[in-house]
């Protein structure tokens, strides 16, 4: 189903924000710090009502769903991910079950490996370090099997390996027809990695389309402010700045 935002405005944050996302692809929002990004994921993914304009998932709006209804549909991982409850990491991400209300254990199992967290499963949450959190955080969101993942920078506090490992598990899921919308700030992670991208500038869209469009150096250059190029072949692109 496709996630659609028609005419979005949050007075200082958002101005006529109008998107149709495709399921099965990755989708890369980018731009300069207070730019939106966040606010624009936290409504799409129904947490924030916006003054004007609305935000459908296929034929239904979201307003109109239920909280499971929208939980199970849409996982969102929020950028500053923090855990509440030291229990063991395994039940943190059986959580991400609840919608379902069931037990089923392979799609915690499946996240668990995902992130490769199967040797930490037993140890308690708060003993974690911030990659490590941020890895759980994730697989529970991976384990409620949603049909979209919104994830606010959810590489920023892993390392080279882990994430590499979670943007070729992203690929999966949206080659499986899962949605996939991220926050990044790495622009080259997002023209590598990413199918699509959106550019926010002062809470509208500045550019919209494939990376290759929508980060070209030009829009770069007029959105960050800065001289930029890019090096390298497509899907291995270098971003060289100022």
């Amino acid at each position: 189903m496709i996630l659609a935002a028609h005419n979005l405005t949050i007075a200082g944050r958002l101005a006529d924000v109008t998107l149709a996302l495709e399921p099965g692809t990755i989708t890369a929002i980018c731009g300069p710090n207070g730019a939106g990004k966040s606010t624009l994921l936290e409504t799409l993914a129904g947490l924030m009502a916006p003054a004007q304009g609305g935000v459908r998932l296929g034929e239904t709006a979201l307003a109109a769903m239920t909280p499971r209804e929208r939980a199970r549909a849409i996982g969102y991982l929020p950028q500053a991910g923090e855990i509440a409850w030291d229990v063991p990491v395994r039940r943190l991400v059986e959580l991400g079950r609840m919608p379902h209300g069931d037990g089923r254990a392979e799609p915690v199992e499946t996240a668990l490996v995902a992130l490769d967290l199967t040797a930490l499963a037993g140890r308690r949450a708060q003993a974690l370090s911030g990659g490590e959190t941020a890895r759980v955080l994730l697989a529970r969101v991976l384990a409620g099997e949603p049909r979209w993942i919104l994830a606010d920078e959810p590489l920023a506090a892993l390392d080279l390996a882990h994430r590499l490992a979670l943007l070729a598990h992203l690929r999966c899921a949206a080659d499986s027809g899962t949605g996939v919308v991220l926050v990044l700030h790495d622009l080259a992670l997002a023209m590598n990695h990413a199918d699509r991208a959106v550019v926010l500038e002062s809470g509208r869209v500045a550019a919209e389309g494939r990376c290759e469009d929508a980060l070209d150096h030009r829009v770069i250059e007029r959105v960050w402010g800065v001289p930029a190029r890019w090096l390298g072949e497509p899907g291995r692109r270098a971003l060289v700045a100022g």
